[in-house]
């Protein structure tokens, strides 16, 4: 990584600094709550292109700004309890009320309190902010530091379809303990960094999940231990997992125009709960990012990242993960208030250092590959949304993996028609009901999407679309369909949430049987080049429900309980199986991840 090194230092010392805020985490909760506002003001936000996040925190204050000013539709009581938490939760972005009596979201608050401020400090130096444990104003620091917590029980029941007199009872459990720090320095430097030790049980569901993806380096080398979402594990008690997590980064603008970001972190681009592109599945990655926006209309990214291959065998005196790389651009315009096109590209490449002929931020990659005679694994997408009457969004998806058109037209199922398709929608205040939120989303996977090849200068892992042994994209790899529903609805503090879905995939009878939904697995060893379809193998059908109900106690603090019923039916019948979880839990400012594959 020392061209990385060299990059960082060029920006850091040729160009001029502004103030730069530090980004939200990714929370699909948080999140669901920002985009709902851009879609009620009926127009894109002129901060951030949605499509692309995380999303910085002054653009969030930016929006909440823009739709207090010019509201598209009447508020209900939820939707100023949401502002308002938003406007709290990045307080030090808010413009000082000087007219507050004309603020209707400081209604009830005396004259003297700001946004943010707390009614009750506690010992006067702790949570005089609502949001923060413990905040710090100076002239040259801006200083946020929050503890992390998540505590929570549950029991899991699994029934399995060849022997239904079988249960199989379990205990859940998840410990979590950590800190997050965020601020700005010197007014031009924003930084973020978050570390958590962690201790889990997870239900049966994700750790078969985890034979198939997600197989980390632990200290006994045993890939049933295994944390979604995370890398290196080690076990706990018989089939809990413990890891310690941490994401980190610097950020800062440079020529006004362009924000600069470098550290390890998670990144998504897309609108809908999945991503065909860049999801949030695997665990965080070194990064650097360069965003540019002209004007509101335009902007441009560009993501250099430090991927690991854990799939390839390391010497007994290295005790070094191989490295392999991924560049990725994506342009986002605003072609009107209502719609918006995105252009994607991405090469995964292995070196054993980062190539620089992949540092150009504005050449096609495609054509770099073919200069260097390499065989590294390129992608192309399209994205497209709309918005219409302050109610509705739709999205769309489109991503080729070395697609030939004349092998589709002949209609064989040529091995070589390798492309997902994502089709969703959004509708807001559903039937003029506020705050009662749908969404609907389809997403598909040709078999052999995302995966690669090995060859005798290539190791196994180093090109495929995945890192740490997790897929970057869908978390199912490739050949297979979803649909899914999703309903939400809040009162105030009180938010209930529903997920229910089908999925159907090919599995693999054996692992040198390649069908195609393994990502992991080298292409050339497939089943067959013609007569391909998704479904093909051992053809699994998985329907589930996910209900959970969270209650914000205190800000960013959450006591919530969740049901989730699955059902699994293959073709292969031991592997049919029903499970129910029931869980409760307290979570103090972590957002709650949806594990739905």
């Amino acid at each position: 990584m020392r061209s990385n090194v060299y990059v960082i230092c060029f920006l850091f010392f040729s160009l001029s600094v502004r103030a730069q805020s530090p980004f939200v985490p990714l929370n699909a909760d948080y999140y669901h709550l920002i985009d709902r506002l851009e879609i009620r003001q009926n127009r894109w936000a002129e901060g951030f292109h949605s499509s692309v996040k995380p999303y910085n925190r002054q653009s969030i204050i930016q929006l909440t700004d823009s739709l207090i000013a010019h509201p598209t539709r009447s508020l209900s009581n939820t939707d100023y309890f949401n502002i308002d938490y938003l406007r709290n939760d990045s307080w030090e972005w808010v413009t000082p009320y000087d007219t507050i009596h004309k603020d209707p979201f400081t209604r009830n608050q005396p004259a003297s309190m700001s946004v943010g401020d707390s009614r009750k400090p506690f010992l006067n130096h702790f949570y005089r902010k609502k949001a923060d444990f413990y905040s710090l104003q100076t002239p040259d620091l801006d200083l946020h530091v929050n503890p992390v917590v998540y505590v929570g029980l549950g029991a899991d029941i699994t029934s399995s379809s060849t022997n239904t007199s079988t249960n199989n009872n379990q205990s859940l459990f998840v410990n979590t303990r950590g800190l997050e720090v965020r601020g700005t320095i010197g007014k031009k430097l924003g930084f973020y960094t978050f570390f958590s030790d962690n201790q889990a049980i997870y239900p049966e569901y994700i750790r078969q999940y985890g034979q198939t993806y997600g197989q980390t380096y632990s200290s006994t080398g045993d890939p049933s231990t295994t944390a979604p979402g995370e890398g290196f594990v080690k076990p706990f008690r018989t089939t809990g997992a413990d890891f310690l997590s941490a994401r980190g980064y610097f950020t800062l603008n440079a020529l006004k125009i362009i924000n600069i970001q470098f550290g390890h972190d998670r990144n998504f681009f897309g609108n809908g709960f999945r991503s065909l592109f860049l999801s949030d599945n695997s665990p965080a990655y070194l990064f650097l990012k360069l965003t540019t926006r002209l004007g509101s209309k335009i902007q441009y990214t560009n993501l250099f990242t430090n991927l690991q291959n854990t799939q390839a065998p390391r010497p007994q005196d290295d005790k070094l993960i191989p490295p392999k790389f991924a560049a990725m651009h994506h342009l986002s315009i605003n072609l009107s208030d209502h719609i918006n096109l995105g252009v994607f590209e991405a090469e995964v490449f292995s070196r054993d250092r980062l190539d620089l002929s992949y540092l150009n931020p504005i050449i096609l990659y495609r054509y770099v590959e073919s200069s260097l005679g390499s065989s590294d694994n390129a992608f192309i997408g399209i994205d497209l949304k709309a918005n219409f009457l302050s109610h509705f969004l739709v999205y769309t998806q489109v991503m080729l993996d070395e697609f030939r058109l004349k092998p589709l037209l002949a209609g064989k199922g040529d091995w070589t028609n390798k492309f997902a398709i994502q089709l969703g929608g959004k509708y807001i205040d559903a039937f003029n009901v506020p705050n009662l939120d749908l969404q609907a989303e389809f997403n598909l996977a040709r078999p052999y999407t995302y995966s690669h090849e090995s060859s005798p200068t290539v190791t196994s892992g180093q090109t495929n679309y995945a890192h740490y042994s997790q897929p970057l994209a869908h978390p199912l790899g490739g050949n297979f369909m979803e649909g899914l529903g999703i309903v939400r609805y809040q009162q105030k503090k009180l938010s209930l949430n529903a997920i229910a879905g089908v999925m159907m995939y090919g599995a693999d009878p054996a692992a040198d049987i390649n069908y195609g939904g393994n990502i992991l697995k080298d292409y050339t060893f497939r089943i067959r080049d013609e007569g391909n379809f998704i479904g093909q193998g051992r053809k699994t059908v998985i329907t589930y429900a996910d209900l959970r109900a969270s209650y914000m106690i205190r800000h960013n603090v959450f006591l919530e309980g969740r049901f989730l019923y699955r059902f699994q039916d293959s073709q292969y019948r031991p592997d049919s199986y029903s499970e129910q979880v029931g869980s409760f839990a307290l979570r103090w400012n972590l957002p709650y991840r949806n594990w739905v594959f």
